[in-house]
């Protein structure tokens, strides 16, 4: 009898082993899909069409919304894919502020400099990372937002890992990031996920919301003797509207845009994405109109 027991055990020894090793993948597979899941970002619903098109913008793509309550005022095909320029230093700015010294002097190097388009800085100028924070979001400066890259990552292609890392995290399905500048025309996202990424810039990284808020900024290189004068892109600083957080980008396949959150005098707050004007002038008179509209339905 006890030896009949034995046997059968033995029989079903493999089952037990396949059931358990069966079990051990399942949850390993079940951890896995919830480590690379995109995080949800329950802001705003938006639309599966454009809505309120009783005002025309003269855009490619447009969103406008209403902070307090997250309804969506105004899309226009808010969900097709584009490039963002350098809209893109927004996510830039993130990743740097995660890994912030601000005081660290970096110099400006050749590979910095290389295909760059304007810029403040010459190879070899020292500056402070907070200072070239400044540079790259007030001013788009590209030398900027590469050797704060690569003093963070080592390389820019390693800091764009950071970049899409971070979209990941603010559910952003439609981002996708190659280098910190957005030169690159394939630095693209959607209307709906620059709406997101500039509200959790402008809610997770207050500095972020007072640099780009500000219409000027003065400092001086490490081993430069003149200052250096910084002035926003973001022209809805001079608006009726108060900027709470805002970024301008433009290369020629994105043509201008902009996303900015503004407030009135009421204290009410809209988020608007300006992508795809024709002229940087067209991009704010669009903005401010879109604004004006945002208000007055949220009235």
């Amino acid at each position: 009898m006890k030896f009949r027991i034995v046997l059968l055990v033995l029989a079903g020894l493999p089952l037990i082993m396949y059931l358990a090793d069966a079990l051990v993948v399942t949850e390993s597979v079940s951890e896995t899909l919830s480590i690379e899941s995109p995080a949800k970002n329950k802001f705003f619903e938006m639309p599966d069409s454009n809505i309120n098109r009783d005002i025309y913008l003269n855009l490619k793509s447009a969103v406008a919304i209403d902070n307090k309550s997250g309804r969506v005022l105004y899309c226009q095909n808010a969900q097709k894919v584009y490039p963002i320029a350098s809209i893109s230093k927004l996510l830039t700015a993130m990743v740097v502020l995660d890994n912030y010294r601000p005081d660290t002097v970096i110099q400006i190097s050749k590979k910095d400099a290389r295909r760059s388009a304007r810029s403040l800085f010459r190879t070899g100028t020292k500056v402070r990372m907070k200072d070239l924070l400044h540079a790259a979001l007030l001013v788009s400066d590209n030398r900027a937002a590469r050797a704060m890259a690569r003093a963070i990552a080592g390389s820019y292609e390693k800091f764009a890992e950071l970049m899409n890392k971070k979209t990941r995290q603010h559910g952003l399905k439609n981002t996708k990031m190659y280098e910190p500048t957005g030169l690159d025309e394939r630095n693209r996202s959607t209307a709906e996920d620059v709406a997101r990424l500039v509200n959790a810039a402008y809610k997770k990284y207050p500095e972020i919301a007072r640099i780009t808020s500000l219409k000027k900024y003065v400092f001086k290189p490490v081993n430069r003797k003149r200052s250096m004068r910084l002035v926003n892109t973001n022209k809805m600083v001079y608006s009726p509207y108060r900027v709470r957080i805002g970024k301008t980008g433009y290369i020629i396949k994105s043509d201008y845009c902009l996303t900015t959150i503004v407030s009135n005098k009421a204290g009410e707050e809209v988020t608007l994405v300006v992508l795809g004007s024709p002229r940087s002038s067209i991009r704010f008179k669009e903005a401010r109109r879109l604004a004006n509209y945002a208000f007055r339905k949220i009235s």
